[in-house]
C-alpha cells in the first residue's frame, strides 16, 4: 500500500517573487491613492503618469513596470499675472544691480579711512557747511548792533567785541571737534555703506504667493504576507499528510488486526459507500478505503468480489446473501 506523500516545500524564489510582486503592487496602489489632485483659489496641483521604467529583482529575475508621475502646479490667472510681473521686476532690478555693482567696484577696493585727520577733516567740512553760515549771520548782526550803539570800527570797544566774537567761533569749532567725532565717523560709514545697502535692496525682490494646498491623506494599504501564507499553507498540507498517514496506519492496523483472529468479515461491495482505491497488498490485491452504509467510520480492506477471484477459498457467501472475507486466507497469513 502506498503511503501519503508529504507536500513539496515551496520554491524560495517563487515565494520571494510572490512577496516582492505583492509589495510592488501595494506600493503602486498607495502611490495612486496619495496622488490626489487639488484645486484652490491660488491655483491647482495635479498628477499625471509620464511613463514607466522597468525594475528587475536581482534575486528572482522577475521584472516589474514602475510608473513615473509628474506633479504639475498651475497658478490662477491672478497669481500668474503677479508672477509674471514679479519676474519682470526682478529682471529690471537685476539689471540695475549689475550697473550699480560695477560702480561700487572701486569703492570696495578702498579701505575705510577713520584716522584723526580724516575724521577732523570731515568735522571741519561739517563746520564749514553748518557753522560758517550761522557765524556770518551772527557777525552781521553784531556789526549792526555796534553801529547802532555808536561804536566805530577800530575803537577799543569795537575791537573787544570782535575779539570776543572770534573766540566764540573758535570755541564752537573746538566743541565740534570734541563732541562730533562719532557723528563724523557715522557719516563716513554711511557714505561708504549706502551704495552697498542699495545693491542689497535691489537683490531682495518680493515673491509671488504660491498656491497653498491642504495635506494629502496618506492612505496605506497593508502589505500581504504572501511568503507567510505560502509557508503556512505548506505546514498545513504537511500536517494533513501526516494526519492522513497516521489515519491510514491506524486503519491498516485495524485491517491486519483482523488477520489471525479467525473471523469472517463482511466485505461485499454492496454493503459499502465512499469507496476509494488507496493501494495494493504485497500479492497485488487492491486495497480500498470505505465506510459501511449506515456508518461514517472509515475502514480499509478488500472487496469480496475481487478477493474471490484471487483467493476463492477466502471468500464465503453468508446466509444473508452478502460475501464475507477470511483475512487470514486472503492475506496469505495461513500459508505463513
Amino acid at each position: 500500500m502506498s503511503k501519503p506523500r508529504a507536500p513539496a516545500p515551496p520554491d524560495p524564489k517563487e515565494t520571494a517573487a510572490a512577496s516582492t510582486g505583492t509589495n510592488v503592487a501595494t506600493a503602486l496602489a498607495n502611490a495612486s491613492l496619495n496622488n490626489v489632485n487639488q484645486v484652490g483659489p491660488d491655483g491647482s496641483k495635479t498628477y499625471s503618469q509620464s511613463g514607466t521604467y522597468k525594475f528587475t529583482d536581482p534575486y528572482t529575475g522577475h521584472s516589474y513596470d514602475i510608473p513615473n508621475y509628474t506633479q504639475t502646479t498651475t497658478l490662477s490667472p491672478q497669481q500668474q499675472a503677479l508672477y509674471d510681473l514679479n519676474n519682470q521686476t526682478e529682471q529690471n532690478l537685476g539689471r540695475i544691480g549689475v550697473d550699480q555693482s560695477a560702480k561700487i567696484g572701486g569703492l570696495l577696493g578702498t579701505n575705510v579711512n577713520l584716522t584723526n585727520d580724516a575724521v577732523e577733516g570731515r568735522l571741519n567740512e561739517l563746520g564749514s557747511k553748518r557753522l560758517d553760515p550761522q557765524f556770518a549771520r551772527d557777525e552781521d548782526a553784531l556789526r549792526t548792533r555796534m553801529a547802532n550803539q555808536g561804536l566805530q570800527p577800530g575803537s577799543a570797544a569795537w575791537n573787544a567785541e570782535m575779539e570776543r566774537f572770534g573766540q566764540n567761533k573758535n570755541d564752537a569749532r573746538n566743541q565740534l571737534l570734541l563732541t562730533g567725532r562719532q557723528q563724523s565717523i557715522q557719516e563716513i560709514l554711511t557714505e561708504r555703506n549706502q551704495p552697498l545697502n542699495e545693491i542689497i535692496g535691489l537683490m531682495n525682490g518680493s515673491q509671488v504667493q504660491q498656491p497653498q494646498f491642504g495635506g494629502t491623506p496618506q492612505n496605506t494599504i497593508p502589505t500581504t504576507d504572501v511568503a507567510g501564507l505560502i509557508n503556512t499553507n505548506y505546514q498545513q498540507r504537511q500536517q494533513a499528510a501526516q494526519q492522513e498517514a497516521q489515519q491510514q496506519n491506524a486503519l491498516m492496523g485495524g485491517l491486519f488486526g483482523l488477520a489471525g483472529a479467525g473471523v469472517m468479515k463482511y466485505s461485499d461491495r454492496r454493503l459499502k459507500k465512499n469507496i476509494k482505491k488507496i493501494g495494493k497488498t504485497d500479492d497485488g490485491q487492491n486495497l480500498y478505503r470505505y465506510e459501511y452504509k449506515g456508518s461514517d467510520v472509515p475502514e480499509i480492506g478488500l472487496m469480496a468480489q475481487e478477493a474471490v477471484k484471487k483467493k476463492p477459498d477466502a471468500v464465503k457467501v453468508m446466509p444473508s446473501g452478502f460475501m464475507a472475507v477470511d483475512y487470514d486466507k486472503a492475506l496469505g497469513l495461513m500459508d505463513a
